[in-house]
């Protein structure tokens, strides 16, 4: 076996390459038993694994040097594996997943390898597949195996903004389920109405990497699907499905909250998201702005990593119930406080401020960037899921969305130290923020795949501005330029693990700027990395804007 190719994916990431998923796998156990102090995430994938790190703990020479010391351990793994019968130390576990085979592209499909309808779903339900690693989304496991007819079905030129929950896919040498609606680029063959990812269940993911997955043809005559029995329930991890920090009736009067009178476009709680749960799928989320975060949790006293809302293009307005301390940060909007006569009160963004009972928060439309951040003294008390208290909102993890209506509890975390009061104004909460039309510049590091383009695309991609699109969101931003990128290498490119920041380039040549909630893994070649430095900015960045990337080491 060759030795791995260790490529840099950005400047907190390296994406090592290597010849088979079994070798992935291989690489994977070892370096998970002998994990790197600053490593923080590992995503294993077809013929890669990424490892992200943190470059304030540990350098990239630092964990190139420990990924080659575990691929050679590895290789010892790789022969036992290459030496066991087939099959040997799978589980039995096996899962049948019904499908009514009625997807968009399923007689294109057919089309494109000779078959049928008939003969397409009949291979794609005569064979068992083998779960192998996790990504794109929690609860969307790579299953490969299957008919060999349909290993190396390319995916869509340009992928789908929106691909139902259940859809049955294939594309490259896989297959899957995607377990929530969500942005795709794979061949539609079907639907399922099977909850692939649940987090009432003890086992949230329906299908788990090692399990074994026979696909039936619910339009089959007499179909008899036998599904695992339940496990018991041993904890139920919280869902969060009520009002986010709702107050019950009776003691509304009594516990301190703000009541939502406007939620604005959409205002979502957010913290540093959920690290270290690649393997169950799920990407860390967290704010996109966590300077201003920090920022605002600073101004009121909390621990720097508290809970706050995160509001995106202002339009939120809180009444007080009680007290509290609250702060403002991030994008530059008006802030006005109120008395419940409507009597204005001294009231500015980058400040904490008190509010008494009555008195009504408001939060205008930014002059200059998208998301503030509100944070109130003792955190709000919302229960976190996985850990966190972030909202995915491609996974579709973490508290719901704030509604008009909802009542916010004020939680009673313990404080870091006195707040900032009114008389002290955080001076980088008035740092400038960019507008529509405006033109922004951010560094970027080449790779991990800046060979597959033509030499003409890396220079395209620094000489020309491109225009965020209306199709932006906390997942990503659709960025349009004049030029597209041309690809010099015009295969697939086997799924691997992406990072926030990741510039990825579908096959019409305009490229998608990952952000927080972005896909754990994804299918197109990214040509560069937004420097880890440019996140938060980035995160203000408005549709409209207009980007220019310029190359650093």
């Amino acid at each position: 076996m060759a030795h791995p190719r260790i490529l840099l994916a950005g400047d907190a990431a390296l994406l090592a390459e290597l010849g088979s998923l079994d070798a992935v796998l291989a690489l994977f156990q070892v370096t998970r038993a002998r994990r790197l102090a600053g490593v923080t995430d590992l995503v294993p994938a077809a013929r890669t694994l990424l490892a992200q790190f943190e470059p304030s703990v540990v350098t990239p020479d630092a964990v190139s040097a420990w990924l080659r010391r575990c691929w050679q351990e590895s290789r010892g793994r790789m022969h036992v594996l290459a030496n066991a019968p087939a099959g040997a130390g799978l589980p039995a576990r096996t899962i049948e997943i019904p499908v009514h085979y009625t997807g968009d592209d399923l007689d294109e499909v057919a089309d494109r390898l000779g078959l049928s309808r008939a003969e397409l779903i009949e291979r794609h339900t005569a064979h068992d597949f083998q779960a192998a690693f996790a990504g794109f989304a929690p609860g969307f496991v790579y299953l490969t195996g299957g008919d060999a007819c349909f290993h190396g079905l390319p995916r869509r030129p340009s992928p789908r903004t929106r691909v139902p929950a259940g859809s049955v896919a294939a594309a490259g040498e896989f297959s899957a389920v995607y377990p929530a609606e969500s942005p795709g680029g794979w061949q539609l063959l079907g639907i399922t109405p099977l909850r692939m990812w649940d987090l009432a269940r003890a086992e949230p993911a329906l299908v788990q990497p090692g399990f074994r997955v026979r696909f039936r043809d619910l339009g089959a005559p007499e179909v008899v699907v036998s599904l695992p029995a339940p496990c018991a329930v041993t904890a139920r991890i919280s869902t969060a499905a009520e009002s986010p920090g709702a107050v019950p009736g009776a003691f509304a009067a009594a516990v301190p909250h703000l009541e939502v009178l406007g939620a604005g476009l959409q205002t979502v709680f957010q913290d540093l998201g959920r690290p270290g749960l690649t393997g169950m799928g799920v990407s860390c989320s967290g704010a996109l702005d966590r300077g201003a975060l920090r920022r605002a949790n600073r101004l009121v006293g909390n621990r720097s990593d508290a809970t706050v809302l995160e509001n995106a293009l202002g339009g939120l307005r809180l009444a007080c119930h009680g007290r509290a301390v609250v702060a403002v940060t991030g994008a530059q909007v008006p802030v006005a406080l109120t008395t419940a006569s409507g009597v204005r009160l001294p009231a500015a963004g980058g400040r904490a401020l008190t509010m008494e009972d009555g008195q009504v928060l408001r939060i205008g439309q930014p002059r200059a960037g998208v998301r503030c951040y509100v944070a109130v003294r003792g955190g709000w008390a919302v229960p976190p899921v996985l850990g966190s208290c972030a909202t995915d909102v491609l996974a579709g993890i973490g508290p719901d969305p704030v509604r008009t209506g909802d009542r916010l509890v004020v939680g009673r975390e313990a404080v870091a130290g006195d707040p900032m009061w009114q008389s002290k104004v955080d001076p980088e909460s008035v740092r400038p923020h960019p507008r529509p039309g405006d033109v922004v510049t951010l560094d970027v590091v080449p790779g991990p795949r800046d060979d597959w383009f033509e030499p003409e695309a890396l220079a395209r991609l620094q000489s020309q501005e491109w225009l965020v699109t209306p199709q932006s969101n906390r997942v990503g931003m659709r960025l349009s330029g004049h030029e597209p990128l041309p690809r010099r290498r015009k295969r697939e490119l086997p799924s691997e693990g992406t990072v926030t920041g990741a510039i990825q380039v579908p096959a019409n040549g305009q490229p998608v700027l990952f952000l927080a909630d972005h896909p754990l893994t994804g299918g197109y070649p990214v040509i560069a990395v937004v420097h880890s430095r440019e996140l938060d900015r980035l995160g203000q960045v408005p549709v409209g804007a207009r980007l220019r990337f310029r190359f650093v080491n």
